[in-house]
This record gives structure tokens, sequence and C-alpha cells, in this order.
């Protein structure tokens, strides 16, 4: 009895160790999923939440998002991933919405140009009235809701052909300044010449006043710096902010939000 006391006495500290060690395990993976389960209910109810407020939006149930005061708005950017570029579907009811919203001169942006090959083949605009087609400029005009909106495409192709002119052009006035003055050794370029450089070299284009983001990362997807100087970027997917997100998730009553909180930040 002694013998079997003392081994119970040796082993009594290792298995009292041992249960410890699966209560704890058992105790913080129950917490774990309790937590995922939670970060889960929260993320479903804000998208709930932020679904119901851009139906309310919408379809005018809030009366301060009716009249959008679009003065400060002359002309507004959308940057999309190229993946998503390719739901024709999707990008018409962009264009709509945008069109509706009273948006008259639009940038639509993919770094792939998969736009500009619809802009090409006038799969976008097959049910809706041309006015003008420039393909050298990369611009159509619509009427759309019986309203006009001129849609100028890029992609990323755009930016290595200006950034090639405009380099050319400073080079060629730099020789042609070095033989007049051959003493020059260092060449000076102000922003004045990098943007009339850029201006030659054919981004003469409209500065967007806001750019909204439709692509699973918080960037422009390069969209032309140059092009940027003044603009509100929108591509938070914070709900407390304005959700844009993938373009299949794209709600018109999100970008009425984001147009009407830019209009009043930039009211004066």
């Amino acid at each position: 009895m002694d013998s079997g006391y003392g081994i119970l006495n040796t082993f009594a500290p290792c298995l009292l160790s041992i249960w410890s060690s699966i209560i704890w395990r058992f105790c913080m993976g129950v917490f774990w999923y309790s937590l995922r389960l939670l970060l889960r209910v929260v993320h479903i109810g804000q998208d709930l939440t932020h679904t119901i407020f851009c139906y309310s939006i919408s379809n005018g149930l809030i009366n301060k998002y009716k009249n959008l005061d679009l003065h400060n708005l002359r002309c507004l950017a959308v940057v999309i991933d190229s993946e998503d570029a390719k739901n024709i579907g999707k990008i018409k009811k962009l264009l709509h919405s945008l069109s509706k919203i009273g948006a008259m001169n639009v940038i639509l942006y993919d770094t792939k140009g998969v736009l500009k090959k619809y802009m090409a083949s006038s799969k976008l605009f097959c049910n809706a009235k041309t006015t003008c087609f420039d393909a050298d400029r990369r611009t159509v005009t619509l009427i759309l809701h019986g309203d006009q909106i001129t849609i100028e495409f890029l992609s990323f192709s755009d930016n290595k052909e200006i950034i090639s002119k405009a380099a050319n052009f400073l080079c060629s006035r730099q020789l042609k300044s070095n033989l007049l003055a051959p003493h020059k050794i260092e060449p000076v370029f102000t922003d004045t010449d990098l943007l009339n450089a850029l201006k030659m070299a054919g981004c003469g284009g409209l500065h967007p006043d806001l750019l909204l983001v439709y692509g699973p990362a918080r960037c422009h997807l390069g969209f032309p710096a140059w092009r940027l100087r003044y603009t509100e970027i929108i591509y938070d997917h914070e709900f407390n902010f304005r959700y844009m997100g993938p373009l299949k998730s794209m709600k018109h009553g999100a970008i009425v939000k984001a147009v009407y909180d830019f209009s009043n930040r930039n009211k004066n």
C-alpha cells in the first residue's frame, strides 16, 4: 500500500500539469473561436447596415442626399481593377450611376487597358446615344438619362508613353539651350517646365477632383500621378468612411454618399 501511495504521489504533479495544460488549451481554443465568431458577426452586421443605408439613399429615403451640389466636382475619376473591368454589365451600371448623379466629366482607368478595348469596340455604348467619339484623345461623349457625360479612358501604358514624350521634349529643349549657352553645365527643371512638357506630350486633360477606387488594394493602381494634384482619393474599406471595395459590390448609394461628403468638405 505504501508503495502504491508513493507511486501516486510521484505521478500526481505530472497528471495535474497535463490536465491543467489540456484545460488551458481548451479555454484558449474556445476564446479564439468565440472571438472569430464575434468579429464575423460584427462584420456581417456592418455589411448589412451599409447595404440598408445605401438602399435608403438610392431610393431617396434620406432627404439630405437627394440634391447633390456638384459645383466643385468638375471631373470625377474612377480606378477599376482590370479583372473587374471585364464585367461589362457592372461598368454600364457604374456609368449610369455617375450619369444619374449629374457627373459631366469622368475618367475611367484600369491598369491593363481593358476599358480602352471596350471603347474601341463600342461594347459599352450599344444602348446609349454617342454624340462625339475621339479615338486619339481616348474620349467619348454620351447621352445617358437625358444628360451629357464625357468619358476619358486611361491605362498604365499611357503613363509610359506620356513620360517618354515629356522626357524627349525636355531633352530636346535642353540640347537647344546648350547650343545657345555652351558653358551651362547642369540642367535645371522647374515644376512649370515639367507641367509644360506633360502638356506638350498630350497630358492636357482635366485634373479629377475626386477619385473612386474599386480594387483589392488601398492604392490608385498606377493612375497618372500628374493628374492627381488636388484630388481626394476614396478607397477606404472601413465602414466609418466610404466603402468602395471591389466593383462587384458597387452600390449607387455608396457613390452618392462619397460625392455628398466630398461636396460638403469642399463648400468653401
